[in-house]
């Protein structure tokens, strides 16, 4: 991959609601508004980066669709193939957890514009030229018939083009209950197609019904090894193993697997959480950045990592972190003023 690499985000634009003060979503008191989404996070994280990103979806034609593609713009980010239509905005509603209350997740995306938009009529031939790498998570996936078909279709379209292609697993069960118990099946046909694999020995063992548990210490190399030997296209396989101590003290460190060859972070203290969602992606944003810029496998683990540590400490879902600042936590340059 080269220097200023083009990279295509496809995915769902959605508002997070977040309860703030302590209180619950139940509680029905203040919420405070987000712009997020798991590829649009990624999206943003890569062109703070400064990489040359472009985001593909569907917003709805009104206001709340026109702030989410502000929000995208102001980071730089190509939203000239996010199509826009009548119709509702995806939602989530956050409850942050609390020392030993868990956060809370509430999806509102049903028959959101995205979930319902006809993406043939995109042209994935022409937003696919001279692009690098291609970005696609399990969350779009999940949301329906018509983003499910669309992710293969771009993936498919992006296989024989030769553009690598980059795909998070991003389980979530509570997007996947409707599917009938088709899940493991369907996210198959996915990762069959990716070349960088972000997933843990449970999503390995979700998809083809293995147990890795029993390997104990070893089940993330077992796991990884098992994927090498199932998935042909399949060069890069990464994930953050996580310790939770509370809601607000982790523990957080980096793994990556080639077919050859191991990879692996010390674990970072994570104490005094001020948010954790878009970790995942902001990982995701720090690890592609490296690869997309010829860096060294070890050293582009330890990028994703700095940049999912330094997402707990931003509000929202989107990763703001630039390159001075993951640089300089690499380099463990303390926490002085910067002035």
């Amino acid at each position: 991959m080269r220097n200023n690499s083009k990279v295509v985000c496809f995915g769902e634009l959605l508002i997070r609601l977040t309860s703030i003060n302590g209180q619950q979503a139940g509680d029905l008191g203040d919420l405070r508004p987000y712009i997020g989404g798991a590829e649009a996070n990624v999206a943003v994280g890569l062109s703070s980066l400064g990489n040359n990103v472009e985001f593909v979806g569907a917003v709805a034609d009104n206001d709340l669709g026109n702030a989410a593609l502000n929000e995208l713009r102001k980071y730089g980010v190509n939203i000239d193939n996010v199509a826009k239509e009548n119709g509702r905005m995806g939602l989530y509603f956050l409850s942050p957890g609390a020392m030993h209350r868990p956060s809370q997740i509430i999806y509102d995306r049903e028959n959101s514009v995205f979930a319902k938009y006809d993406f043939s009529k995109i042209n994935w031939e022409k937003v696919l030229e001279n692009c690098d790498l291609l970005h696609i998570s399990g969350v779009t996936a999940a949301l329906g018939i018509e983003p499910y078909e669309a992710a293969l279709k771009a993936m498919e379209i992006a296989q024989n083009k030769g553009v690598k292609i980059s795909y998070d697993c991003n389980y979530r069960p509570k997007l996947w209950e409707n599917w009938s118990n088709q899940a493991p099946k369907m996210i198959l046909e996915l990762i069959k197609k990716a070349n960088i694999l972000f997933a843990s020995h449970r999503d390995i063992q979700l998809v083809f019904g293995e147990n890795f548990e029993q390997f104990g210490e070893d089940k993330e190399q077992k796991s990884s090894q098992f994927s090498f030997d199932k998935l042909n296209n399949l060069e890069l396989i990464t994930s953050t193993p996580r310790i939770q101590i509370s809601a607000s003290n982790n523990k957080l460190g980096g793994i990556a697997f080639t077919k050859n060859q191991n990879y692996k972070t010390d674990f970072y203290d994570l104490d005094a959480i001020i948010d954790r969602i878009g970790s995942g992606d902001a990982f995701a944003a720090g690890i592609l950045n490296g690869l997309l810029n010829d860096i060294e496998i070890q050293d582009a683990l330890l990028m994703g990592v700095a940049s999912a540590c330094l997402k707990h400490s931003q509000l929202g879902d989107l990763c703001l972190n630039t390159l001075p600042m993951i640089k300089s936590f690499m380099n463990g340059e303390g926490l002085d003023v910067k002035r």
